[in-house]
């Protein structure tokens, strides 16, 4: 038995270390293709459609294989809402959000925030970015860490010590364009990895077991059994962060015109179709064989064990390894790129390109170790992790991005307030809910808290700011008027059915929709009166 542990131990990690080690090459190579500021943060704006397209899929498609896997094996085929709800939010993205973002040559939200509002907008946007970042890779690196433990026998937070400084390695060099060419390379390994995932499950339970699970369990073909509440808040939460997604928004801008990037996009989506369904797939292969463990993530590795010889779980453990650095390589090196040049670098007062790529080098050093303490203070649920990090960083940034694209009336102070106080609520509603992962206090997910105390401070604080300089407009008065008509119906459905909506966890964002409804009406309804 100890012989089979160290064969699967070593296919394993010389698999992982091996492929690394080429990733870092491809990363020193593509080091030459950027030298400058340009070059470094966005690969000179030269991405075609299926440059882009790898990114993405990288990107999204591999941080919802590992959220679809893990849920499935608890709740099955209701997991792939998740999986809908993030292709929803790109497919926003490409159609509505990607000219904009383009033309404004945005390479981070926190760097689009520092331009309009001044340098201490800038640090705390990309203080509060850069701490978020690294929630998310710790959320999919913990895939290949359960892997690791469960090959190896290493305790689960010496895993992902391992696995974040593999990360680190070959991610310092390059810059973008090291991530444009190391994502085709993960793509690539996730359909090997899918192959041979398919093949384990057609060895046991195989396509007759899998057939006679769902038919005397139906619950794992409910399109609900998750709950209503998760479900809505994952399409809210994606819809909302489209605004949002930096990460995303630097590979895709990446791209030589809009249209590029926009069927690079569309092809993302074609291509998260399969990580969607095996996601499911597998989960409910792993629970038919061992039903009774607290995590899908480690029930897995365990189930590929017991049915795939060394070689094989050595590809499939590769193919985790390809998924978490698709999502995480990005992440870390994007909040890097906040700290980096819109923190550390307007700290310094510095300019030089060269300056913020080294600032931005040793960010990913400081993210790096961020990392690593997160994963010591939570590793049993890898999706909490996904969900606190939007919880901090949208409370803090939601409102600012949008009046920084659509409203000039906001100010500077308006703006600093917002980020200070969305992000303390949204924390602070966290800590009342005993930072529990599906209960929540009075039964509102923080989110909706941080976001709308976010809106109220931004909008409050800037009407009164310029008080003697807002002129009020009635341009759009069928638009206006549209929203008005729903925010009293949604005001009218809030205040019949307050208790069920209450019940269902739903009030929160009932209440969050009032808010940020009067938020469009305020943009609609008020300018600056320009004195000439």
């Amino acid at each position: 038995m100890g012989e089979t542990i160290n064969q699967y131990a070593v296919w394993f990690l010389g698999m992982a270390l091996v492929y690394t080690l080429l990733l870092i090459v491809i990363g020193r190579k593509a080091k030459k293709l950027a030298q400058d500021d340009v070059g470094y943060f966005s690969g000179n704006r030269n991405f075609g459609a299926w440059h882009v397209a790898v990114c993405i899929t990288g990107l999204f498609s591999g941080s919802s294989f590992v959220a679809i896997l893990e849920l499935s094996y608890n709740y099955g085929l209701s997991a792939i809402w998740y999986g809908i709800a993030e292709s929803l939010h790109v497919f926003i993205i490409a159609f509505f959000l990607l000219s904009s973002f383009r033309e404004k040559l945005v390479v981070t939200i926190s760097g689009l925030i520092g331009k309009k509002y001044g340098e201490l907008a800038s640090i705390i946007s990309g203080l509060i970015t850069a701490i978020t970042f690294p929630m998310w890779s710790t959320a999919t690196a913990l895939a290949f860490a359960s892997a690791l433990h469960v090959f190896t026998g290493l305790s689960l937070h010496l895993s992902v010590i391992f696995t974040a400084l593999l990360l680190f390695l070959y991610l310092r060099s390059g810059g973008m364009w090291a991530l444009g060419y190391t994502q085709i390379l993960n793509v690539i390994v996730s359909f090997i990895m899918f192959g041979v995932g398919f093949y384990a499950l057609l060895i046991e339970p195989g396509l007759d077991g899998l057939a006679n699970f769902v038919t005397t369990h139906p619950e794992y073909l409910s399109p609900d059994s998750i709950g209503l509440q998760k479900i809505i808040v994952w399409f809210a939460t994606f819809i909302i962060n489209t605004f949002l997604a930096q990460a995303c928004f630097q590979m895709a801008t990446a791209c030589k015109t809009v249209e590029e990037g926009r069927k690079g996009l569309y092809i993302a989506l074609i291509l998260d179709i399969f990580f969607m369904i095996f996601g499911v797939l597998f989960g409910m292969a792993a629970v038919i064989k061992f039903p009774y463990l607290d995590k899908g993530l480690v029930a897995f590795p365990l189930y590929l064990k017991s049915v795939l010889p060394p070689p094989l779980v050595g590809i499939f453990g590769l193919g985790i390894w390809a998924c978490a650095l698709g999502w995480g390589a990005p992440c870390q090196f994007s909040g890097a790129t906040s700290l980096g040049k819109d923190v550390l670098g307007k700290l310094s007062s510095n300019d030089d390109n060269m300056t913020d790529i080294r600032y931005t080098k040793i960010s990913l050093l400081v993210l790096t170790l961020l990392m690593i303490c997160y994963s010591l203070l939570r590793s049993e649920a890898s999706a909490w992790w996904n969900v606190f990090a939007w919880v901090v960083r949208n409370s803090a940034t939601f409102s600012p991005v949008i009046a920084a694209l659509f409203w000039p009336v906001a100010t500077k102070r308006g703006v600093i307030y917002a980020m200070i106080t969305g992000f303390l609520s949204g924390i602070m509603w966290n800590y009342l809910g005993g930072w529990d992962i599906i209960h929540f206090y009075l039964n509102i997910h923080p989110i909706w808290i941080g976001m709308s105390v976010n809106i109220i401070f931004l909008v409050c604080i800037s009407l009164w700011d310029n008080f003697s300089n807002i002129k009020f407009k009635l341009k759009k008065k069928k638009t206006i008027l549209l929203f008005i008509l729903g925010f009293v119906g949604l005001l009218t459905l809030g205040v019949n059915h307050w208790y069920m909506l209450y019940i269902k966890g739903l009030l929160g964002l009932v209440s969050f929709s009032l808010i940020f409804i009067s938020f469009i009406l305020v943009i609609l309804t008020t300018e600056i009166n320009l004195k000439v």
